[in-house]
Formats: structure tokens, C-alpha cells, sequence
């Protein structure tokens, strides 16, 4: 049976090792890099299921491993970085991560986030059941099985978070989701000050399908309860 692989990526060599240590103890493979470049090597050349990512690595910083993570792969990643301002957060869920942990951080709770992005990219990887469906409407055409989204004709790309809010909204049209349910449905884990992470995502989300120029917008807002898809 395969065994999980996860890349860690810092340059400092105190903090992979502590990360190591306690996935090892998960029973997960682990591939250990010191700046951007060798995580895409590592990337290029071995399976990886979720890599953990420093920011501010040598070389290659974790943006932009993201960005080229994010052009062929659609694994989980976990941003784990000093910088702690929202604004960092924000950028770091935009740019498609799909955690965000500070450092310095608690390794339990780290493994507890890995272990449910892993449950999360388990459950996306199945076969599709039978109620998931091409979607179409609103001028957009939304598969599941191929994870694409093409409004009139072009195609939009959506990190993996966006494509499942998404198809979550568009799926049950007209019914309002509160950003927890959002939150546990697409993270598939409890809610934790996770507000905004909902609302980054939808707003990014809007920007690339153009809804922020469309007067009947698609992706609607519900003040003081959620959002709800309009297609």
C-alpha cells in the first residue's frame, strides 16, 4: 500500500525537523527541501499528496511555488509562515493555498490540519457519485469530474477551494449557505474563525467569473446570513 507523501519546505532546519517528527509518527512519508526550487524538483519528480510550505524560503519564495504548484496540481497545501497579518493570510489563501498556520504554531494541531486536508483530498479524489453532475447555468458550465469551469465559452480558472464553493452554491441554487456551513462542507472540518476565509474565497471567486460587474450577480449575498447561488 502506498504510503502518504508530504513535502515540508522551510529553510530552517530546526522547524522541519519538529514538523518530521511528529508526521512521522502519522505513519506519512516525508520529503524534506530548504528553498522554493527543491520543492519543485521534489514536486517534479515524486508523488507528493500535500506539501507544508514556508513563505519565505530562499530562491524560489512559497508564493511562487504555489502559483506553479497550483498550474498542474491540485494537492493540498499548508502555508506556514511568520508573517501573521491578515492581509498575509488573506494573499497566501488567494494565491491557493488551502491553510494558513503562524509560526511559532503547536505541531499537534498542525498534524490535526494535515490529517484533514488529506481526509478532504481523499474524499475529492473519489469516483464521482451519481448526484455530481455538469452544471449549467448563469452562462456557466461546471463539471466535476474534469474540475473545470467555462463561463460562455472560456475557461476560468478556480483554485480547488473556489471550484467547490462553487459547485456547492450552483449545485443547490437558491438555497442560502452561512459561511460555517460553506466552511465545513468545502474544508470538511469544524468552523474556526474561518469567517474570513469564506468571504476571501467568494470574493476572489466573483472577481474570475466577472460577477462584480454583473448586475444579477450569480453568487448573491444574503446580509446577515450567507450567500446563495442566482444562476
Amino acid at each position: 500500500m502506498k504510503r502518504t507523501t508530504i513535502l515540508i519546505a522551510d529553510d530552517e532546519a530546526e522547524i522541519a525537523d519538529l514538523i518530521a517528527l511528529h508526521l512521522e509518527k502519522e505513519g506519512y512519508h516525508l520529503i524534506k527541501v530548504a528553498d522554493g526550487r527543491e520543492a519543485m524538483r521534489a514536486i517534479q519528480s515524486h508523488p507528493i499528496d500535500l506539501a507544508i510550505l514556508d513563505i519565505m524560503m530562499p530562491k524560489l519564495d512559497g508564493h511562487e511555488v504555489t502559483r506553479q504548484i497550483r498550474e498542474q496540481h491540485h494537492m493540498p497545501i499548508i502555508f506556514l509562515s511568520a508573517k501573521s497579518s491578515d492581509l498575509d493570510k488573506i494573499t497566501g489563501l488567494v494565491m491557493g493555498a488551502d491553510d494558513y498556520m503562524t509560526k511559532p504554531f503547536n505541531p499537534m494541531e498542525l498534524v490535526a490540519r494535515v490529517n484533514a486536508q488529506l481526509r478532504r483530498s481523499m474524499q475529492l479524489n473519489q469516483p464521482a457519485a451519481a448526484n455530481k453532475a455538469v452544471i449549467e447555468a448563469g452562462g456557466l458550465t461546471i463539471d466535476p469530474d474534469q474540475r473545470t469551469v467555462i463561463q460562455y465559452g472560456e475557461i476560468v480558472e478556480l483554485t480547488p477551494k473556489e471550484f467547490d464553493i462553487l459547485y456547492l452554491l450552483a449545485a443547490h441554487s437558491k438555497k442560502v449557505f452561512s459561511a460555517e456551513h460553506i466552511f465545513q462542507q468545502v474544508w470538511g472540518e469544524a468552523y474556526y474563525e474561518s469567517g474570513n476565509t469564506v468571504m476571501v474565497h467568494i470574493r476572489t471567486l466573483r472577481k474570475k467569473l466577472k460577477d462584480d460587474q454583473n448586475k444579477n450577480k450569480l453568487i448573491k449575498t444574503v446580509w446577515g446570513v450567507g450567500y446563495t447561488f442566482n444562476g
